[in-house]
């Protein structure tokens, strides 16, 4: 039997995950609308970002949402280093190889990384708990955690201050430029080499957001990186390119479907994933281009 005010409640939790869901695709989404590479790497970076937060937090006592002004510039320094020690020598080729490249970088990074935070970290899951962890809102019966609530606000922000840089600046308008046509933009005097440096940096800081939030709100272990590049991906493909607005609106249709879908199936829990695939490959067959289909530029 299915109760309106479950019902309520669960579809509230699957849009604030789904908020969580929409940010880390972000840096994905934007890493491959510009340069054309496929990062799958990018739940490493996720997963970093989650450590950052919480040694932070452990070892010094800083909250979460503080120590963001220092994993922010961590997180886009790695993103510099990442580009000026790997992708920038693939992206001088062709379209095609670049993603074939960038898949064997992705996984060799991925692989590296995962070991490297076992034989430091351990293997454990490990989460934030702070003083207001616990703490709620209730609105009309719903109940809101407070922590997973100001996640949201700061995935929504993050998500439409992106759309602003993109549309409202000369910068973005570099960065959609590059994206539409490299070569055009080039000649009209655009420093493609920066505009792919900025960008890499941009989206790992991004992810290294993310991080953060797993790291409240869930947990966070060398083993979440693939889980999280596969609802990345998920969410990029069910927005499609060119819209940081829109990817973020993804992530929420992705959340909503698996919180709603986990509540209305028997042992729907065990089906989770298959719900995000599932409703990933009926947009993927009816709408190849994605729900919000513009290319960037």
């Amino acid at each position: 039997m299915i109760h309106l005010d479950a019902l309520a409640q669960v579809a509230v939790s699957g849009v604030l995950l789904g908020g969580l869901y929409g940010l880390a695709a972000l840096g994905l989404s934007l890493m491959f609308g510009v340069l054309k590479i496929l990062n799958v790497a990018h739940g490493e970076l996720i997963m970093l970002g989650g450590y950052a937060a919480f040694w932070s937090f452990s070892l010094y006592g800083l909250d979460p949402f503080v120590a963001l002004l220092l994993i922010v510039p961590l997180m886009f320094a790695l993103g510099l280093g990442l580009h000026l020690g790997l992708f920038q020598w693939i992206v001088r080729a062709e379209e095609q190889p670049r993603i074939k490249n960038s898949l064997l970088i992705g996984f060799g990074l991925t692989l590296i990384v995962h070991n490297v935070a076992i034989f430091m970290w351990g293997a454990d899951d490990r989460a934030i708990t702070t003083a207001y962890s616990l703490n709620a809102l209730t609105l009309a019966g719903v109940r809101i955690p407070v922590a997973r609530a100001a996640g949201f606000l700061i995935s929504m922000l993050c998500a439409f201050g992106m759309e602003w840089l993109l549309e409202r600046t000369d910068f973005g308008n570099s960065i959609r430029a590059t994206a539409e046509d490299w070569r055009h933009a080039a000649l009209t005097g655009i420093n493609i080499q920066r505009v792919y440096l900025w960008t890499v940096a941009i989206g790992s800081a991004l992810a290294g957001v993310a991080g953060m939030l797993v790291s409240l709100g869930y947990s966070v272990s060398p083993s979440v990186g693939l889980a999280w590049t596969l609802k990345a991906l998920i969410v990029v493909v069910l927005a499609g390119l060119g819209s940081m607005r829109g990817t973020f609106f993804a992530g929420i249709l992705l959340g909503v479907a698996e919180s709603v879908g986990t509540y209305l199936i028997p042992n729907g829990g065990q089906y989770r994933e298959a719900i995000g695939i599932l409703l990933f490959l009926v947009v993927l067959s009816l709408r190849p281009q994605g729900l919000f289909g513009a290319k960037l530029g």
